[in-house]
């Protein structure tokens, strides 16, 4: 009548899930989480015991990997997952952490925590020397919110659109109007938009009315990557609101790159510390910068001169002559210029290629595959604690596809079918092959046997 968890059948462990739990083993990436999340928790604490760090960050990357968006989503796949259970160490007697235990551990973490990881991750890809830190390439991408255009409400009255409307009717002169009344007069009425001034989501107050490249009007955050060009791998990723423009979030982005390949090169005497901070009065080494022309401002350039950054950033067309204003007029002019001509050599061509390239993949590996273009979490906060995994999620995908080929698991698994395939198909050739030189001609079963082969090749 009772059968223990130890004598059930175990299936063989998925070989990509090994790989990495090795690869985080070496790195002793539990120790060191747990050293950085241990001042977060009370030893004696009311209720349940709380997630294991090391479990919950890997729960965070199989987002990634299974391309999974929410918690539920990750709470039911990792405990229908005898792979996945293996991978986060949780037998088949214990229950995988639910998905309100994810939420509140995201809580209680800082934003700083998670920072940390990203820069262990990254000591894992400089470890691999996978890590460059000298060409860097910085580009943008909208996520869409967990909050609907039909729910905004006006910031002045707390009405919502329908009411909002009704009144304008009732100003016009039209007595009781309907909602089809207040539809009618909004498709003709002229100067209407969606100001950020004036409405916003009463779900989620950080999210921001954006234009998609589509041309629809969306709720979202402002997603930023800096990418090392010559290895691909994220060295930063922040999350903005969707207001913000290129222009003003270039130099954090930069600076925060900058920390955290600092960090991971440092050496650390205690294995088990976190990685330390960038040293503040050190000296700063030249990096090379490629954006697209969104970027471009002057003022830029020069605090980016200023601050040991050579940019490689195209400017937009403009009509007439280019003023410079009165302050540092000279110097801006300089700047100007000197990143005309490096543009515009072979070098600077080169690199934008390879922007659009290595850049452009870590948007689709993160968003696309990795099913993060619409956030299932609300604030600035949480969808940047998420994000920010996520990304550190790829880093290590780009490791394991540099050590064995695969970056996903569905990749191997794919690999591996592919060699089936491609073995079944030389086992049928050789069989036709040899009754071909043995009777001279094909049996019955060898005419089988090869439009089994054509098939398969």
């Amino acid at each position: 009548m009772w059968l223990s968890s130890a004598a059930l059948a175990r299936s063989p462990r998925h070989r990509f899930y090994e790989k990495l739990n090795e690869l985080l083993l070496e790195a002793k990436f539990d120790r060191r989480v747990e050293a950085l999340c241990a001042p977060y928790f009370e030893a004696d604490g009311p209720g349940r015991p709380s997630i294991v760090p090391g479990v919950y960050f890997r729960m965070l990357f199989v987002g990634y990997f299974e391309g999974i968006e929410s918690e539920r989503g990750l709470e039911w796949r990792c405990a229908d997952s005898l792979s996945l259970r293996t991978f986060l160490g949780v037998s088949m007697d214990k229950r995988v952490p639910d998905h309100s235990s994810l939420s509140r551990m995201r809580t209680r973490l800082d934003g700083e925590v998670y920072d940390e990881v990203f820069r262990l991750v990254l000591q894992i890809v400089e470890s691999k020397g996978l890590l460059r830190g000298k060409v860097e390439g910085v580009d943008s991408t909208y996520l869409r919110a967990d909050a609907s255009m039909k729910s905004i409400v006006r910031k002045d009255t707390g009405d919502d659109y329908t009411t909002y409307l009704k009144k304008l009717c009732e100003a016009q002169g039209i007595e009781d109007p309907t909602v089809e009344d207040a539809r009618r007069m909004d498709r003709k009425r002229k100067g209407k938009k969606s100001s950020n001034k004036e409405w916003q989501s009463p779900t989620d107050a950080d999210a921001r009315i954006v234009r998609l490249k589509d041309g629809r009007t969306r709720l979202g955050y402002k997603a930023e990557h800096v990418v090392d060009l010559e290895t691909g791998a994220i060295v930063a990723a922040e999350v903005y609101t969707g207001t913000d423009a290129d222009t003003a979030t270039l130099r954090p982005s930069l600076e925060a790159a900058r920390e955290n390949v600092t960090a991971a090169r440092a050496d650390s005497d205690d294995d088990d510390a976190p990685p330390p901070a960038a040293p503040t009065g050190a000296s700063r080494p030249m990096v090379e910068v490629v954006a697209d022309k969104g970027y471009h401002k002057v003022q830029s350039l020069l605090e980016l001169r200023r601050a040991q950054y050579r940019t490689y950033i195209p400017a937009p067309e403009q009509k007439g002559k280019r003023h410079f204003g009165d302050k540092g007029r000279m110097l801006a002019r300089e700047a100007f210029h000197h990143n005309q001509a490096r543009v515009r050599r072979a070098k600077g061509k080169a690199l934008l290629r390879q922007r659009g390239e290595k850049l452009e993949r870590t948007f689709a590996f993160t968003c696309e595959s990795g099913a993060h273009r619409r956030v299932r979490l609300r604030g600035r906060d949480n969808v940047r604690k998420r994000y920010v995994l996520h990304t550190a999620a790829v880093n290590l995908g780009l490791v394991m596809r540099t050590l064995y080929g695969h970056g996903t698991p569905r990749q191997m698994a794919d690999a591996v079918l592919a060699a089936i395939v491609a073995a079944t198909w030389m086992v049928l050739r050789a069989l036709v092959s040899f009754e071909e030189c043995v009777f001279g001609t094909l049996l019955p079963s060898s005419m089988a046997l090869r439009r089994v082969a054509r098939f398969i090749g």
